[in-house]
């Protein structure tokens, strides 16, 4: 296993404290290997082997398991460990009905650390804030980072650029690790990812017969990444191209609502640098993963979107609030807040043509504050900043380069 401090090191920060850890993201984006990892270390600081009690419920060996008997049985494996202190794992938990009840009740125990996964947003929905509000952290997992990328292949003597473009076409799912950059043996295992997440996760949700409109409306989602758009605008734009055959708004809205639930789709809000506040229309989308975007659209396309998508979800990383802005007539791609202040970025594939170069700056200039100003590129230029103070990075550079 490869350990991902991103998330490891968040758990073990957690580590005895009177909290649920719940994990979420992506399914196969790696929550089940981050507990294996973290199984590990804590068997090297001298636990043993069981006192760590792993579940998995997408295994039969629980086929049919409820929320009682499951307290019963973790119960009996703290009272076999003495009363000493037990690590509990309940991976995939949101397939036990009225889990909610058993982690309520469990966390009552102060020898258990309890730690649980879940591919869906539900899990982490009205009933557990009804159940455990103010006793859960939420660990919010994505595929890998670029840095992470690097550290699962080995590439050999390769430039940085060329090894960002392997991560823009493959994406960064654990799991295709095993594949090699095997273009057939990664899309069978896209293939299979794609399928589980589609069927477990969006279309028992959706509860729609027509399984083609919903991927038909997750195709139109995956091309259009990045696009500032609304649910009015999506509803026309998929009745136009006949991929529904009514408009209705609250129906779209439902299911984009399902795909973000999913962790396949991620809401960016467009935010008034001026006027001070969020605006209710033109946000925009992005996929969790590009390798599954290049997947679902059959081709690898639109390189300008492919790096704002993953220049969001790196900003995710590193920052607690991400917005798109506008400043008057034009628009920033990104602005980013921790709470000290915020950033600005702009990404574009090439300054080398002068009038997208001043467009993106000029952009960036009208915005009256003193915060950092960036503009990230696949330029191979050595990072510089300009005159007027906003800083220019190639992109592959920044990513890692943490802190950057």
């Amino acid at each position: 296993m490869i350990d991902r401090p991103l998330y490891t090191d968040r758990l073990k920060a957690w580590k005895d404290k009177q909290v649920i850890k719940a994990i979420t993201g992506l399914r196969r984006c790696g929550k089940s290997s981050l507990l294996l990892v973290f199984r590990e270390y804590l068997l090297k600081k001298g636990i043993s082997e069981n006192r760590i009690i792993h579940i998995n419920f997408e295994s039969l060996e629980y086929d049919g398991m409820d929320y009682k008997a499951l307290n019963d049985y973790v119960l009996s494996k703290v009272k076999e460990n003495g009363n000493r202190k037990t690590y509990i794992f309940l991976d995939e938990i949101q397939k036990i009905e009225n889990w909610e009840k058993t982690v309520a009740s469990l966390l009552l125990n102060k020898n258990l650390d309890l730690y649980i996964t879940g591919s869906n947003a539900y899990m982490l929905s009205s009933d557990l804030a009804t159940f455990i509000s103010g006793r859960y952290v939420e660990i919010k997992m994505l595929p890998l980072s670029f840095m992470e990328f690097l550290s699962f292949y080995d590439f050999g003597n390769i430039p940085l650029d060329r090894k960002f473009h392997k991560y823009m076409e493959y994406g960064g799912m654990p799991s295709l690790k095993n594949c090699g950059f095997d273009k057939m043996q990664t899309q069978e295992m896209l293939d299979g990812i794609y399928s589980t997440v589609l069927v477990r996760d969006i279309l028992q949700r959706a509860n729609m017969r027509n399984s083609a409109t919903v991927q038909k409306i997750l195709t139109f989602m995956a091309d259009n990444i990045a696009s500032r758009t609304s649910i009015n605008r999506i509803t026309n734009a998929l009745y136009s191209a006949k991929s529904i055959t009514s408009k209705n708004n609250a129906e779209i809205e439902k299911i984009i609502g399902i795909f973000e639930k999913a962790f396949m789709f991620y809401k960016a809000e467009r935010y008034d640098i001026k006027g001070k506040e969020i605006l209710r229309s033109l946000e925009k989308y992005y996929i969790a993963d590009t390798g599954l975007r290049n997947f679902i659209l059959g081709r690898i396309s639109d390189t300008g979107r492919l790096i704002e998508n993953i220049v969001y979800f790196e900003l995710r990383r590193r920052f607690r609030m991400i917005y798109t802005g506008k400043t008057g007539e034009q628009e920033i791609d990104f602005i980013a807040e921790n709470g000290d202040g915020p950033e600005y970025y702009q990404v574009c594939e090439s300054l080398s043509d002068e009038k997208t170069r001043q467009r993106e700056i000029s952009a960036l200039l009208k915005i009256r504050d003193s915060f950092p100003k960036t503009i990230l590129t696949l330029d191979n230029i050595p990072p510089h900043t300009t005159p007027e103070g906003i800083r220019i990075i190639n992109l592959p550079e920044w990513l890692i380069k943490i802190g950057s």
